[in-house]
């Protein structure tokens, strides 16, 4: 899988630099899903290992896009607390871009989640 993604990201003239490595295990992660048989666990391996290699490099659009990849594994898995967690502090340190696809994305599944019926209740909710 990784290999396939990085002759992905060598082919498309990107290159597999610091921040690209983190696209890598993201995009090998997004692969094991949609493969014929897919394998949700080897699926979370590579995108945990493309979060802690964008928490590593500090590249926050990284981060972001396996943030996004991980919440949506979970939220499929029936964790949506976890989506969440995983999501809600990377979205949150962002301060402009909003409009880009990524952080659109985002957003929407953070609002998907938040509406899910085990969402805890905020103070907001109690009112």
């Amino acid at each position: 899988m990784v290999r396939l993604a990085r002759k992905s990201l060598w082919t498309s003239g990107q290159g597999a630099g610091d921040v690209g490595w983190a696209e890598v295990h993201r995009i090998a992660g997004e692969i094991a899903l949609m493969s014929p048989e897919p394998d949700a666990a080897k699926a979370e391996a590579y995108l945990e290992r493309a979060l802690a290699v964008a928490r590593k490099q500090q590249a926050k659009s990284s981060e972001l896009r396996a943030a996004i990849s991980v919440a949506r594994l979970w939220r499929d898995q029936g964790k949506p607390q976890q989506a969440r967690e995983v999501l809600a502090p990377v979205y949150g340190w962002f301060t402009e871009g909003f409009d880009t696809r990524d952080l659109k994305e985002a957003k929407a599944l953070l609002d998907a989640l938040s509406s899910s019926p085990d969402a805890p209740l905020t103070s907001k909710d109690a009112t």
